[in-house]
């Protein structure tokens, strides 16, 4: 199993939402998330204040999956995340040692 962290553009949400339900994904999680990275976001203003960089708002999505199912849905997000600007975001695919249901206790891919 694997677990994708996709960080977007917060109006690019519903276009990622759409792509991602026309793959019958099993469950996501979305969480709001500030953050900057090395390509600065265009579409916020970047200033240093008092040596801290201001953060940018991003959405972070969660998804876990069996790991035949990671590329299309990777490739689902990049292409409907993409705007073609600096800061649309990242992903990053982790492995997942172990799954388990809170309401059925099942365990491994069975819980997800």
């Amino acid at each position: 199993m694997k677990q994708i962290h996709a960080y977007i553009q917060p109006f690019m949400l519903d276009k990622v939402v759409a792509a991602l339900k026309t793959l019958r994904i099993h469950g996501m999680s979305v969480v709001e998330a500030r953050g900057f990275g090395r390509e600065k976001d265009q579409s916020y203003p970047h200033h240093y204040v008092d040596d801290t960089m201001q953060f940018t708002p991003k959405l972070k999505i969660e998804i876990v999956c069996v790991d035949q199912d990671v590329e299309k849905i990777v490739e689902a997000i990049q292409k409907n995340a993409h705007t073609g600007r600096k800061g649309d975001g990242k992903l990053f695919v982790v492995n997942v040692e172990e799954a388990v249901s809170v309401l059925t206790g099942e365990r491994g891919e069975k819980s997800i």
